[in-house]
């Protein structure tokens, strides 16, 4: 197995039983796991790791990407090698699965969303990412004070990501669960302005390939940040 590009094995049978029997620690994937760690959910071909990995005091911060499509897992991983970032590893996998299923608590600093698929047709918003069983995981998986980042360009996702993230803009309710699917209670996170990080070049969020692709065509962006309340 390549040290910059992870598979994972099979979901253990426990599972059925123990919803945390697939739990495994991504940061011992990295010389140093003591260091700050960073998720990137949908890093495509790595152009958001490769900027911001290297740059001074973001090198010593460990950053996973995470990517279903495999042609742009290989791309990505072949980048970081040829930049020789070793704080950066590339998982070719369903990322809301491993957030939900394999992920332990309170082990990021940061999950950054960056123009995630708005899958704009009705009968296919089930498949967006950021829905509550994603701002649970978020949740579970920051550390108090850790962020979760989020840039995109489409307006109705825009407008439903508000909508979603607004039960959550509170301490969490000791009352009996109000989200559906037993994820517990919602709240947890405050909203902060979303400042660009260091790799963003002037005028840009976040300096992604959509993001440029995305601003030649004129196209307006859109930003949060939600921190988990400590």
């Amino acid at each position: 197995m390549s040290t910059i590009k992870i598979e994972l094995p099979p979901l253990p049978d426990a599972v059925t039983t123990n919803p945390r029997a697939g739990f495994l620690d991504p940061r011992a994937w990295f010389a140093d796991p003591a260091r700050p760690f960073e998720i990137e959910v949908g890093s495509g071909k790595g152009t958001f790791l490769v900027q911001e990995a290297g740059k001074d005091g973001r090198d010593a911060h460990n950053f996973l990407g995470i990517e279903w499509a495999r042609e742009y897992a290989d791309y990505a991983a072949d980048r970081v090698g040829r930049h020789g970032l070793a704080n950066v590893r590339i998982l070719h996998t369903d990322a809301g699965e491993f957030l939900h299923w394999r992920t332990p608590d309170a082990i990021a600093a940061v999950i950054h969303l960056y123009f995630p698929d708005p899958w704009p047709k009705a009968r296919h918003h089930r498949r967006r990412m950021f829905q509550d069983r994603f701002l649970a995981d978020a949740r579970r998986i920051l550390v108090p004070g850790g962020e979760l980042r989020v840039v995109t360009d489409h307006e109705d996702y825009w407008a439903w990501m508000q909508t979603h993230a607004e039960p959550w803009l509170r301490p969490i309710d000791p009352a009996p669960a109000d989200v559906p699917g037993g994820l517990g209670s919602a709240g947890g996170f405050e909203r902060r302005e979303f400042n660009p990080p260091v790799s963003a070049a002037e005028g840009e969020l976040v300096g992604s390939n959509f993001e440029r692709k995305y601003r030649r065509e004129g196209r307006p962006f859109h930003a949060m940040v939600l921190r988990r309340c400590g």
